[in-house]
């Protein structure tokens, strides 16, 4: 595939991949990655810190954060921006659903992705951490239960 192949334009490569974790496309969200990728993720928190290869990304990161939702409550990805610069592609997201402990999560993010031949070879991913501490991580329901 050449540089002008859409395939692998890093918008289009970021934006597929965020629509196919909107639509559950597990078989996608694994190809959108180097098997090399990094994840960084902030804060002080169960998730963070720097997620190394494709299948840690996936299976630990993305697998353990979609467990701390409700069952059968699959989070509502939308993504609302995106700004490209080279293989540089900022995007921005809100996610929204209910957590195991009953609480409505609602947050927007930001990630900084890198693109490499196609596929995404870095995420330095930004977002309000105390909102993710005091939904996703709860230790009682909403009505303090």
């Amino acid at each position: 595939m050449n540089a002008t192949d859409p395939r692998t334009d890093p918008r289009t490569v970021v934006i597929d991949y965020v629509n196919a974790v909107a639509e559950g496309d597990l078989a996608a969200v694994v190809a959108a990655f180097t098997e090399d990728a990094t994840w960084t993720y902030p804060g002080d928190l169960p998730l963070t810190g720097v997620w190394r290869g494709r299948d840690a990304i996936v299976n630990d990161f993305l697998g353990s954060a979609g467990a701390l939702f409700a069952p059968g409550c699959t989070p509502e990805i939308v993504l609302t921006h995106t700004i490209a610069d080279g293989d540089q592609v900022m995007a921005e997201w809100t996610s929204k659903g209910t957590t195991v402990h009953g609480h409505r999560y609602d947050n927007r993010c930001v990630g900084i992705f890198t693109v490499r031949d196609g596929r995404i070879a870095s995420v330095r991913e930004y977002t309000d951490t105390q909102h993710v501490e005091r939904t996703l991580f709860a230790e009682e329901g909403p009505d303090g239960a």
